[in-house]
């Protein structure tokens, strides 16, 4: 019999789901909310239905609706992509409990990994380095509370456990600025996560942000599909992302590369997942795991020719798949720009319509979206309009080749980021890879401020 897939998302992620599954021969579902009737792969699912008002959280994060369509369609499994409730336990157990399979970790392992203190306690015993800090339970009394702060050493990020997206962290530079910062972070946790849980740790100076992209069958088989650097970012979210991070402690990386390996499989691990380091000084410390599909898998893919999308589908539901690592082979380099509706350089969100646009190509370039001529950006939804993917043998090279990609791309009606990608590739300290996490609003925003007059 064949299965049918609900997708559980909107965007470009929802179009590329659409696309494994019309692949390995499965059929599909689509929904959307009453904002959102105009989106391209409503117009390649079989069947599609109507959650909720445009507000995200009536639509695309209600739990009822969701499993209502599923029931509805007779659907026999569930896509989350990222985001909305990609990482959500309860959605997942809600699925199971449904009778729905849920393509992605069970609720178990989301729950472990998506609590930030509970995940640093499994990667620590894996094997994994982890960032110094105090994990256990904040105390209540100023003095202890300073001791601690003293034996991590400032400055030191504080961190909300249940936090995700660059929110729920603040970095306190000395004592004076522990206490506020403490309850500042705390309350906005609570109204972000709802939890105000919190822990410290060492706050790493000016990182690189290296990944590790991991897939797990669920049955204790696990394998990693190499690195990527993800340290080009604005208000801690990634704009360009490359495949495989260079420049990297090679015996520290293969330390690093099989712990990953061995934290997957003492979890069961199923599905695509990602560890998540900041790296300085040729040292790795662990910061997260996203047990999700990544926005910037595709430069993963295209260097390793591996599709992660279909295996996730492919494990999910039980069809023929086998995780080898000597299979996995990697060549040449990718990089990903991240095409937003905002301004390029004080990142507000601009919405509105697409009066034209034109997608680049050619030889080694990958455009992965769901806009076209006519569509309506909304403005209730993540900024992102399009992936813009290039491939060659070398960096340098696939720099060029998405400087020509970001040359024949344009969006008219509507402002987009487009030309701050065009700056941060012609930088050279970019082309030397010599940025870190701070990079780009610390130095070359204001750069380009200062040359523009701004």
């Amino acid at each position: 019999m064949t299965k049918k897939v609900l997708i559980a998302n909107r965007g470009e992620i929802a179009l590329r789901a659409v696309r494994a599954c019309k692949e390995i021969g499965l059929k599909t579902v689509g929904v959307y909310s009453s904002g959102d009737k105009d989106l391209k792969h409503l117009r390649f699912v079989d069947e599609s239905v109507c959650i909720g008002p445009a507000n995200p959280t009536e639509s695309y994060l209600n739990i009822p609706s969701i499993i209502s369509a599923a029931e509805l369609t007779g659907t026999d499994a569930i896509y989350p992509g990222y985001g909305f409730l990609a990482e959500n336990f309860e959605f997942a157990e809600k699925c199971e409990a449904s009778g729905f399979k849920f393509i992605g970790p069970s609720p178990d392992v989301i729950k472990k990994m998506g609590d930030k203190i509970s995940a640093k306690n499994e990667a620590e015993k894996a094997g994994i380095p982890i960032v110094p800090g105090f994990k256990n339970k904040i105390p209540k009394d100023e003095k202890k509370l300073f001791n601690i702060a003293n034996e991590i050493g400032y400055p030191i990020m504080i961190k909300a456990s249940a936090g995700g997206g660059g929110r729920g962290m603040r970095v306190v530079r000395n004592e004076n600025e522990l206490i506020d910062g403490l309850a500042i972070t705390m309350k906005e946790a609570l109204s972000a996560f709802g939890s105000d849980v919190v822990y410290l740790e060492k706050y790493i100076e000016n990182p690189r942000h290296i990944e590790v992209q991991v897939v797990g069958d669920g049955k204790g088989n696990a394998i990693h599909l190499g690195t990527r650097d993800c340290s080009i970012q604005r208000r801690n979210q990634k704009i360009i992302e490359e495949a495989p991070a260079t420049g990297l402690n090679e015996k520290e990386l293969e330390q690093v590369l099989s712990s990953c390996i061995n934290l997957c499989e003492k979890l069961s691990y199923e599905g695509a997942g990602t560890i998540e380091f900041l790296y300085k000084d040729g040292k790795f410390f662990f910061i997260e795991m996203n047990a999700r599909i990544q926005v910037e898998h595709p430069v993963t893919e295209m260097i390793s020719m591996f599709d992660i999308v279909k295996a996730q589908l492919k494990i999910a539901l039980d069809m023929d798949i086998k995780l080898d690592q000597n299979k996995v082979t990697f060549r040449g380099h990718a990089i990903e720009c991240r095409i937003n509706a905002e301004d390029p350089l004080e990142f507000k969100p601009c919405p509105g319509k697409i009066i034209k646009m034109h997608p680049p190509g050619g030889f080694g370039i990958r455009f992965d979206s769901h806009i076209y001529s006519g569509y309506v950006v909304p403005p209730y939804y993540d900024s992102l309009l399009a992936k813009i993917i290039t491939t060659t043998n070398k960096r340098e090279s696939c720099i060029r080749r998405m400087k020509n990609a970001l040359d024949e791309f344009f969006v008219e009606g509507i402002e987009t980021n487009h030309s701050l990608h065009s700056k941060i590739l012609n930088d050279q300290t970019f082309r030397d890879n010599n940025h870190h996490i701070n990079y780009l609003e610390s130095d070359l925003i204001k750069r380009i401020k200062n040359e523009s007059g701004i």
